[in-house]
């Protein structure tokens, strides 16, 4: 089968808009956000309702977060580059993008537990081919998808299992961050949905990504590789 072109700047916005339908259509859906995202939405809660800090939106605690995690990521792999910084641009475009769909979602009704569940599943699928058209681009992803495209390359490991690991520890931590600011046995963002995505995110991706490199030949539209592999 011939691929067709696909430019790899194109996959980035795909990316960015793909994640945050995914995590609005979660959030509509209420059986638990993406493991990924729940400690940035535990923090939201958490810190916006203190008087003066209304401004800590979704999104806003989204790249706070994601900026902690660089410094990690850094850490973790004995190295700091440029496309590092180059993440966190990203992370706050992603943020933007986010709260105005956050914005516009509550105009679309899920009272009913079957459309909750098609929510969840559209929330799953977004989620899912955003993150894998990340991994092909040149242009700096997500902190989320960088830590796990970055610890894979340094340590030759599968990019799937290691987004598995990952998603399985960011929903510890936000069930720790939930108990810790909400009370003992209380998992706000949290749900059955977030084990299951914990589980199955992994997989998904990769079959996404395979299906992808299988349908299109990704190339750069734009001569600026060469800035974000610094």
């Amino acid at each position: 089968m011939k691929k067709k072109g696909f430019y790899t700047e194109v996959a980035y916005l795909i990316g960015i808009v793909g994640i945050a339908l995914g995590v609005g259509f979660m959030e509509r859906a209420d059986f638990g956000l993406s493991m990924v995202v729940a400690p940035a939405y535990v923090l939201h809660r958490t810190v916006s309702v203190i008087p003066g800090f209304e401004f800590f939106t979704f999104g806003v605690a989204e790249y706070t977060l994601q900026a902690v995690l660089l410094v990690l990521l850094a850490a973790v792999v004995r190295k700091f580059r440029l496309s590092y910084l180059f993440s966190f641009v990203t992370a706050v475009v992603y943020g933007y993008v986010l709260d105005l769909i956050l914005l516009l979602m509550p105009q679309i009704s899920a009272e009913n537990y079957f459309l909750r569940i098609l929510f969840f599943i559209l929330g799953e699928f977004f989620c899912s081919v955003g993150v894998s058209m990340m991994f092909h681009t040149y242009i700096s992803p997500e902190a989320y998808e960088l830590f796990v495209s970055e610890v894979s390359k340094t340590y030759h490991l599968k990019t799937h299992k290691v987004k598995t690991v990952y998603d399985c520890v960011s929903c510890v931590v936000g069930i720790i961050l939930s108990f810790v600011f909400f009370g003992f046995g209380s998992f706000v963002g949290i749900g059955w949905g977030t084990v299951i995505c914990a589980l199955i995110n992994g997989a998904i991706i990769g079959g996404m990504s395979k299906l992808e490199d299988r349908w299109f030949e990704f190339k750069d539209g734009l001569p600026l590789r060469k800035y974000f592999e610094k």
